[in-house]
């Protein structure tokens, strides 16, 4: 198979990116190794973005989500550190669904149930792409290629540099997780008491019942928690948790393992089998403990695990911590990001949870060093670990991927390299889909 551009991994990000090249007009292959589209934000019912969806193809698909019933209104979530605007969760299946429908009308053909070996790179330029499925071995040429696969798979295979995690001697990271959903909740009754309690200092609360099934967020339970452990002396590895309503459906957001080498099979399948101790563990806490629960019981756990943070490809530029912090202009930005700061912490403490200031990601930040024709979207862009805390969130991984998209059809269009792309014009086409470019356009 040949095309102008091939989107390696059709999680959050893939997708918004081959959209966005293909309604350029450009052939475009998705290749994703599930049988569905959305990643973390669908397999792995995380649902929610952290932070607002401020324009673009992002905002598009909420808003064609909120059209269906597969989304609600944005609210703001208040906690001790102030108020972060977030868009509200959606419909998990829905959302499956929108997602392939776009690709299909926009052109894209996708390879679902298909693994990417490896990229093919003749004299410092990639070629394509080395496939497998049930089919056996195949190759998928292209002028361009788009690593979305969230851990720079394709670019860490063409020798790209690196550096994983903080990049310390211990590359600390991240902690894995994963999500799970309870029904037979008694929404209203988890509300009310919440409202009431010290116990849940971060929250978005509906003052309206109708609201309830997409606007309920809360995160802490910190007290309730450590009588918890004290009483039946089960052992959990996080002092806060997360409820949030999806369709009127309570996804939980608690489990937590530490120190996982995910490109280890055994690390991983051992995180996974730790993360079904916990969902137990929580499932038994919320019943016992939690106003709402008296009848709960667990309807889903993802089939996948949530990795926040493995590697990040170094690219033209890196995203530094002061940058997502203090919010400078950059010349060549292709996205306004309005993420929360979201840091789970590595050695296993509280989760830090704030609204911040707009910042900016530059497009170098897309643009390895070494290899010509490939660009990195999503959360392994080149950012270190301090600006990871924002650029990994939902609303920046869609956003990276819908400038990647643009990016290689105008490198197609011109016949050019990606890296001499011209950033104004790919900027232009940015803000006629109605996307921020610099942190001063966003409210």
């Amino acid at each position: 198979m040949e095309a102008d551009i091939v989107v390696v991994g059709g999680g959050t990000t893939g997708p918004i990116a081959a959209i966005a090249a293909a309604r350029r007009g450009k052939s475009v292959v998705l290749i994703e190794r599930f049988g569905s589209l959305g990643g973390n934000l669908t397999l792995g019912l995380n649902t929610k973005p952290s932070g607002a969806l401020v324009g673009g193809l992002p905002l598009e698909i909420w808003n064609l989500a909120r059209s269906v019933g597969g989304a609600g209104e944005d609210y703001m979530a208040v906690s001790k550190s102030g108020g972060v605007k977030i868009a509200s969760p959606c419909d998990p299946e829905i959302m499956k669904m929108l997602l392939t429908r776009l690709c299909a009308e926009a052109g894209v053909q996708i390879l679902f149930e298909t693994f990417v070996s490896s990229p093919v790179v003749e004299h410092g330029e990639v070629r394509g792409v080395v496939v497998e499925s049930k089919s056996g071995r195949q190759f998928v040429g292209c002028k361009v290629l788009i690593d979305c696969s969230a851990d720079g798979d394709m670019a860490a295979k063409a020798d790209v540099p690196f550096v994983m995690g903080a990049g310390d001697a211990t590359t600390t990271m991240q902690p894995v997780s994963m999500y799970f959903t309870m029904v037979n909740v008694d929404i209203k009754r988890l509300a009310d008491w919440a409202r009431q309690t010290d116990d849940v200092p971060a929250r978005a609360i509906p003052e309206k019942d109708e609201d309830l099934a997409y606007g309920l967020w809360l995160t802490g339970f910190n007290g309730s928690l450590r009588k918890f452990q004290q009483d039946t002396g089960i052992k959990l590895q996080r002092e806060n948790i997360t409820l949030k309503t999806a369709d009127g459906q309570l996804y939980v957001n608690a489990t937590r393992v530490l120190g996982v080498d995910v490109f280890s099979p055994k690390e991983f399948s051992d995180a996974v089998l730790e993360c079904y101790r916990q969902v137990d563990a929580y499932a038994r806490f919320l019943k016992e403990r939690i106003p709402g629960f008296e009848n709960a019981k667990i309807a889903q756990i993802s089939p996948v695990l949530g990795v926040r943070e493995t590697r990040h490809v170094v690219g033209e530029y890196t995203l530094t911590e002061h940058d997502v912090l203090d919010g400078p202009y950059f010349e060549d930005s292709i996205a306004a990001d309005a993420s929360a700061l979201d840091i789970h912490d590595p050695k296993g403490a509280d989760v830090d949870f704030r609204g911040m200031r707009p910042y900016e990601i530059p497009y170098r930040c897309l643009v390895p060093k070494g290899v010509e024709q490939l660009l990195i979207a999503g959360r392994c862009i080149s950012a270190d670990h301090g600006a990871h805390a924002r650029s990994r969130n939902m609303p920046a991984c869609m956003a990276t991927g819908q400038a990647a998209g643009i990016a290689a059809a105008v490198a197609v269009e011109d016949g050019i390299r990606v890296r001499d792309v011209p950033v104004p014009k790919v900027q232009e086409i940015l803000r006629d889909l109605g996307m921020p470019i610099h942190g001063n356009q966003i409210n």
